[in-house]
């Protein structure tokens, strides 16, 4: 192939810039040998900087909030993020293995053009959760704003943050993810590594400070939740966590060497990646087993609700914590989504694909703040939306890399559609979709299609199975359709 042709079909392929300080060059060409580095161990701290943030305590709250005692919210939160996290790490093997971004590696099972419809998907996911990390910082630094000052940032009520608090803490958070979006790689995985061991530090303080509000006995107090709470506990899980972050997995492996351990790759990966979020899992079922009117609150504010109970003195660092949490997840995401708007074929560098998202971010945000009835409702319903066509696209990846373990992706394929890769990907998020349900009234009539009145109401309702239906389904046809299309054609075709 030649270097026209490889800029054609996989993006820029000048240099990169190693430097922290330097705009990353690479766009979604494969990184070249000479620009490896690293071990897989260093793969521990961007995902473990990734979910160290405050909003892993409010999803021991939310795991609560399905109707689980806090033993059963425990667990089915620990399987949850440990298989979805599995996934990443699997993904990422490929990432080492071609040096390519995850969306780019699609093209081989899905074709160039064919690609397209996953990248779509991929693209939504990044910027739904881009919109959501830093809505959520604008709505836990308001509150505590409006704490510290309640003459400039709170409405006469004394306590409820005004909308310039909400807008300007909005604007802080998203202008830090934009900029270290913009310089790339080399940053961020520097960033990240400082990000999480900062944040580590303050959030050891805030539960120092907030230990006494836990009760050890109220663990074995609460109804249990029966097999259906289960399931959508673990479903819900998988979804708040590693099912976030599939289609984001090769983009950081890529600069590994290609011998890099695939064992090694995957371990540190889900590490990284579980660890953090399940200890503050764990530490939020504590407080709320303790305090159940804090799943209401948290339903609102997650960040807020949490700060309500911290004294004067601990607030900053506390906002500047809740931040940093949702900046190291936000910077991942928005680097991520422009890798997929370039897999997409847009005719744009790298850097400017981060500020067109940066732009769709506060759509998205101002639509979290001020329109969305509940950012509850809303957010689960994003999750389980995403998180079936993610499932469907990690299922159809896996397949492929299985099949391909011996010879790799062929990532200079020219086929156009893969259409096993296509038609499998649409049928199972159409039949995962049917099986879900939403509590946002807007997503609601365009899911649950499937369920009758009377199921969508009840167990298997709550199961929210469509997640894990998306990921068999597409696995099973997959499997069996894609040696078709590795048949030569008859001759004369």
């Amino acid at each position: 192939m030649t270097q026209q042709q490889a800029q054609q079909r996989h993006g820029p392929t000048i240099g990169a810039n190693s430097s922290v300080g330097a705009v990353e060059r690479n766009g979604i060409n494969q990184v070249p040998e000479s620009e490896r580095h690293g071990t897989p161990r260093s793969l521990f701290w961007p995902w473990a900087a990734s979910g160290l943030s405050l909003l892993g305590i409010a999803y021991g709250i939310y795991m609560m909030g399905l109707g689980l005692d806090p033993w059963q919210a425990i667990a089915t939160g620990a399987v949850g993020f440990v298989l979805s996290f599995v996934l990443v790490g699997l993904v990422s093997v490929a990432g080492a293995r071609t040096g390519a971004p995850t969306m780019a590696i699609g093209r081989a099972p899905f074709g160039r053009q064919g690609n397209k419809l996953p990248t779509l998907f991929s693209y939504v996911s990044n910027v739904g959760w881009e919109t959501v990390l830093v809505a959520l910082s604008s709505l836990g630094g308001s509150a505590i704003l409006a704490r510290l000052a309640p003459g400039v940032f709170a409405r006469p009520d004394g306590t409820t943050p005004t909308t310039a608090a909400q807008a300007l803490c909005f604007a802080v958070t998203a202008v830090a993810v934009v900029v270290v979006g913009i310089f790339g790689h080399a940053l961020i995985m520097k960033v990240q590594k400082y990000l999480t061991v900062a944040i580590t530090a303050s959030t050891v303080v805030y539960m120092v400070l907030m230990a006494d509000r836990i009760d050890p006995s109220a663990l074995g107090r609460g109804s249990s939740g029966g097999i259906g709470a289960c399931v959508g506990g673990v479903v819900f899980a998988m979804t708040l966590l590693g099912l976030g972050w599939v289609n984001c997995a090769a983009d950081y492996s890529r600069y590994l060497p290609r011998t890099s351990s695939g064992r090694a790759i995957t371990g540190w990966t889900t590490l990284g990646g579980v660890l953090p979020p399940l200890v503050l899992l764990v530490f939020g079922v504590l407080l709320n087993a303790g305090d159940p009117k804090l799943a209401g609150a948290a339903a609102a504010d997650p960040v807020g609700a949490l700060a309500a109970a911290l004294p004067t003195w601990f607030l900053v660092p506390y906002l500047l914590t809740a931040i940093g949490g949702f900046v190291s997840g936000a910077i991942m995401d928005i680097y991520s989504s422009g890798m997929s708007m370039l897999a997409l074929g847009i005719p744009v560098r790298r850097h400017l694909a981060v500020l067109v998202d940066g732009v769709l971010m506060a759509v998205g945000g101002w639509y979290v703040l001020f329109v969305s009835p509940s950012f509850f409702a809303t957010f689960q319903a994003f999750l389980s939306v995403i998180g079936v066509a993610m499932a469907a696209w990690t299922a159809v990846f896996l397949v492929e890399q299985w099949r391909r373990r011996r010879t790799g992706f062929d990532l200079a394929s020219g086929r156009t559609v893969g259409w096993p890769a296509v038609v499998s990907l649409t049928v199972a998020t159409a039949v995962g979709l049917g099986l879900i349900t939403s509590a946002d009234p807007n997503i609601a009539k365009a899911v649950g299609f499937l369920l009758t009145d009377g199921a969508a109401h009840g167990t298997l309702g709550a199961m929210n199975l469509g997640v894990v239906v998306a990921l068999a389904v597409a696995a099973v046809l997959y499997a069996c359709t894609a040696p078709l299309a590795d048949r030569p054609a008859p001759e004369g075709a």
